[in-house]
């Protein structure tokens, strides 16, 4: 594996980052979103990106970028500790959840806290908060089908919400937790904005655009419009953003957007501008939302000085098997799998960096990395030593954003559920069971992209170097490099451990 670096005209004028400066940190994070949907990833999308193809050209693009899991939770927790999820819970924190932190366990927010930060996450949470500190007594839920669900007069929404991001090193935050999750209304800091008073209600809501809202039942402020996030969560970190330019601290916002995860939900203003349907028409507006937010950095004149990292939590929603059929656009292009599956389609995501004065403009590096990797990489250029608790997965990737062509990692373990795993180690990956899916097969879509019948072995064995695809299963010619990858694999869930520092 190598950096690939592509100078493009004017390079030499990105000003240099000095030596003991401590840049801004923006980290964008997109939600079921996939490799293929991005134009500069896949020349054939039918949804034009034009704000991301522009952080690329500016940065680094990395072609073999993964999240932890295959779905929104767990990713979550790994990039922001710096550690596989796995080692801890495999699940998605549910409605009106507990949150995934332990007091105990250092957070990336927490680190640049430490080191003279102003922290923020806006946008979509999904890590918990402890809700029973706000429920009354007495309240007592009700069953509607298969759901648990409670009424707004069940809790008592005067009073903070304990353990949410506050309580991990955030100074501050602003969103809805999560968009197709009770409670339906904005939260700002540790209080909700407006109490809900009723019962969540999409027939108030604008029709839906694609697919099903999805919406779990609970309580809900009267006057909730989903279609209103993305535009209200931007403004937020455009307001963030220019409020930073003239404070004496550098800052850490982490945006994580609720799209282009069901509900699929684009405003008007963007209906047709993809030939991907009301998906394409989301990413779309996603894409315009994140130019917004490059642009305050611009306007600001803070983009200097400021690290852009932008990636996503984990592969397309199972919906684009009918949108490959009708539209023909693989949001996983051009991989095998989506989102929850262990193929490489479930975690193998967008990853762009921009870092004045360390990454080249245009740069394309396609060593693997993880977005565990952030924390080390962070903490390596502000000159913290991790504690031996904390970031246990995490690698320093500077050497590969500043040009270096060795690879820095050489494993990664991919996994959803419990008992179901695929370990990478340079260009072989096991799928150490009888195959990669989680949502579940298509056999239409496998016939169309030319993929055999399953031989029904026990694990899988691919070469990515010449399948990036998961075509040709080896796992029968090659038993040796199974047995070897296995043992790689149990190494390293049971040591507790991956990173480099820790072999030193």
């Amino acid at each position: 594996m190598k950096c690939l670096l592509i100078l493009l005209g004017f390079a030499c004028l990105v000003p240099s980052v000095l030596a003991g400066d401590r840049p801004n940190v923006l980290v964008i994070y997109a939600d079921d979103l996939g490799y293929g949907d991005l134009r500069v990833n896949n020349p054939d999308s039918k949804i034009p990106t034009p704000n991301l193809n522009k952080l690329a050209q500016q940065g680094m693009r990395f072609t073999d970028g993964h999240s932890s899991s295959g779905i929104c939770t767990p990713s979550r927790y790994a990039l922001l500790t710096g550690r596989h999820h796995w080692r801890d819970f495999h699940g998605i924190v549910n409605a009106f959840g507990g949150s995934v932190f332990v007091p105990e366990r250092l957070t990336l927010p927490e680190m640049m806290k430490q080191q003279g930060y102003d922290t923020a996450a806006i946008g979509k949470w999904h890590l918990g908060w402890d809700w029973d500190a706000i429920r009354k007594p007495d309240a007592v839920a009700k069953k509607q089908g298969r759901n648990t669900v409670w009424g707004p007069e069940d809790f008592d929404w005067s009073k903070s919400i304990p353990d949410g991001p506050l309580a991990h090193g955030f100074d501050h935050y602003f969103g809805d937790t999560v968009i197709n999750f009770p409670p339906y209304c904005w939260i700002e800091d540790d209080k909700v904005v407006k109490a809900p008073d009723v019962l969540m209600d999409t027939t108030k809501w604008k029709k839906i655009k694609e697919g099903n809202w999805e919406c779990r039942p609970g309580p809900m402020a009267s006057d909730w419009d989903p279609y209103q996030n993305i535009p209200t969560t931007t403004a937020r970190g455009v307001e963030y953003i220019h409020a930073r330019k003239t404070a004496d601290k550098p800052f850490f916002l982490y945006f994580a957007f609720p799209s282009p995860h069901a509900p699929i939900i684009p405003n008007d203003e963007f209906d047709g501008k993809s030939n991907a349907g009301p998906y394409g028409d989301f990413v779309f507006e996603t894409d315009n939302a994140i130019g917004q937010l490059l642009n305050a950095l611009d306007a600001s004149g803070q983009t200097d000085n400021t690290v852009v990292i932008f990636s996503a939590d984990n592969g397309p929603e199972k919906y684009a098997y009918a949108r490959d059929e009708k539209y023909d656009h693989w949001s996983s292009t051009p991989f095998r799998g989506l989102k929850r599956d262990i193929y490489e389609g479930g975690h193998h995501v967008p990853f762009i960096v921009r870092w004045p004065g360390i990454t080249s403009a245009g740069s394309t590096c396609d060593a693997l990395v993880s977005q565990i990797d952030i924390m080390a990489t962070l903490a390596s250029s502000l000159g913290f030593a991790l504690p031996a608790d904390a970031a246990e997965d995490s690698h320093d990737l500077l050497p590969l954003m500043k040009g270096d062509v060795n690879s820095v990692r050489t494993s990664h373990v991919h996994n959803t559920n419990k008992g179901q795993y695929a370990i990478r180690h340079q260009n072989w990956l096991l799928i150490d069971a009888a195959n990669g899916y989680v949502s579940g097969r298509n056999a239409q879509w496998e016939k169309k992209h030319g993929y055999s019948a399953d031989d029904g072995g026990d694990v899988e064995l691919y070469d990515l170097s010449v399948d990036t695809g998961q075509r040709n299963d080896l796992a029968a010619k090659y038993p040796d490099v199974v047995k070897q990858l296995q043992s790689m694999l149990t190494k390293l869930r049971e040591q507790g451990h991956s990173a480099p520092r820790f072999e030193n």
